[in-house]
């Protein structure tokens, strides 16, 4: 039994519930192409808005709108350095997930046979 198997055997129904909303509300945060990009970017290391801006190839105010959705749902961190708010992903589990939502999609595109 997996660390996580053990971890929700003993949460109470109240916890799982919670833990499923939660769970389901960073997914719909990944739903956004926009915001997926950026999560992505932010996977290879920390950026700043320009940095993120030209990344993805999206408009500043869009940018600086879905990094605050993203920095107030704790998917991401801000911290100043200088006169730039430089981001980067909160912990690692977010970039693996990232991570495997392209892995699926490009088993999508791609016609690829599935795999463990």
């Amino acid at each position: 039994m997996s660390m996580s198997a053990a971890h929700a055997d003993a949460l109470t129904s109240q916890q799982r519930g919670e833990r499923f909303e939660v769970a389901a509300s960073v997914l719909a945060l990944l739903a956004d192409r926009t915001r997926l990009a950026l999560l992505s970017r932010l996977s290879l290391g920390e950026a700043d808005v320009t940095t993120l801006t030209e990344a993805i190839g999206a408009s500043r105010p869009s940018v600086s709108q879905h990094l605050a959705k993203l920095r107030l749902a704790g998917l991401v961190a801000a911290r100043k350095d200088g006169r730039h708010v430089v981001y980067s992903l909160h912990h690692g589990h977010l970039r693996r997930l990232v991570e495997e939502s392209l892995n699926v999609a490009d088993h999508q595109i791609g016609s690829l046979p599935p795999h463990d």
